[in-house]
């Protein structure tokens, strides 16, 4: 007997809480409960999420306690700063729900970087949500972790991209941590739906636009977090990203120095161990380069691999699509192993295109 269970979404006027609601309508055992919002409330959701065709005349509920509590899964699609006191009422309100964080506050395991970074009070540190990362030793993944979870933290897209870009070869030791440079082209979906004169299309059309230069964006700590579970002593990271013209996708290229005694043949080695068997993140062919394209609407991460013999550096590229692999769909992937569910329910490595 097939069983059920319901899933409340918080902050569902978005584009991460319309994703998480899209791919909850394809999921096997999903129930959609509750859509709430904020500035919204009030609102059908097909006016926001028009494509929703089965929820659209969903009216768009007040976030509160009362309209998230009964259900089995809630998922926190709001503003970082947010979900650690929304989450605290619902405990005290005796709500036993799994409980999903799209946004940052519960990511970070370190205090002082949170408070660093985002210049508030950390909320605590949930088990991470993001399946594929290799811990320490390179024998078990996070998705041992996650298992009957019942609190998950959703990594940044960002951080995703640039985790599973670079995390094989600092589990193996054949590339150095301490030089990292990540160049990133984001898509403006990742920067929200909010109304912003420089998100506007007579300003982004045709147009490349760095941001957050310097060493100021708040996913820094993320990744060098990810990147010494995987094994890394010291990180040293110079991350640049840069919005790209597009609605969905990352395309990170991550360079660090090879480290002594490794080769291309081991370089390659080292990605194809750590993604062989992966459901959602695969290595390319050698001469076969990720882009964009190939992953949007899907929750795949797509990675290659090479040594630039003339730098010394490996160079590791992987594309996402933002709103899927990078935010919605590793909620979907954790919350099934959570769940105790098959990790690939209601996910699908199959993209659009054109």
């Amino acid at each position: 007997m097939q069983v059920t269970f319901s899933a409340a979404v918080a902050g569902a006027s978005g584009y991460a809480g319309g994703e998480m609601l899209r791919l909850l309508l394809a999921h096997p055992d999903a129930v959609v409960g509750a859509v709430t919002a904020h500035g919204n409330a009030g609102q059908r959701l097909g006016t926001q999420h028009a494509h929703l065709v089965p929820l659209a005349d969903r009216v768009l509920e007040p976030t509160s306690v009362e309209s998230l509590a009964g259900h089995d899964v809630v998922v926190l699609a709001l503003p970082h700063g947010a979900s650690g006191e929304l989450t605290a009422a619902l405990e005290a309100a005796g709500s036993e729900a799994l409980v999903l964080d799209l946004g940052a506050d519960h990511r970070l395991t370190d205090a002082a970087a949170w408070e660093a970074f985002y210049g508030s009070a950390h909320a605590g540190a949930w088990p991470y949500g993001m399946p594929e990362l290799i811990l320490t030793g390179g024998t078990t993944r996070q998705r041992d972790v996650l298992r009957g979870a019942r609190q998950i933290a959703v990594p940044g897209c960002n951080v995703t991209a640039v985790t599973l870009a670079l995390q094989p070869g600092v589990a193996a030791g054949v590339v150095d941590p301490g030089d990292v440079v990540a160049v990133l082209a984001v898509g403006y979906s990742g920067a929200g739906k909010a109304a912003k004169p420089h998100l506007l299309a007579a300003e982004g059309l045709g147009s490349l636009a760095p941001y957050a230069v310097g060493g100021t964006h708040r996913h820094i700590p993320e990744i060098e977090q990810n990147l010494r579970a995987a094994g890394a002593g010291q990180v040293r990271l110079s991350f640049t990203p840069v919005l790209a013209p597009v609605a969905r996708g990352i395309l990170a290229t991550v360079t660090a120095p090879l480290a002594p005694g490794a080769d291309a043949g081991s370089v390659r080695a080292a990605w194809a161990q750590a993604y062989d068997g992966e459901p959602f993140v695969h290595l390319l062919p050698e001469g076969s380069w990720p882009t964009t394209a190939m992953v949007t609407g899907a929750n795949t991460a797509l990675v290659q691999v090479a040594v630039d013999e003339r730098a010394g550096r490996v160079v590791a590229v992987c594309a996402i699509d933002n709103l899927v692999k990078g935010t919605a769909g590793a909620a979907v992937q954790s919350m099934n192993l959570a769940l105790g569910l098959p990790e690939t329910a209601g996910l699908s490595t199959v993209g659009v295109a054109p």
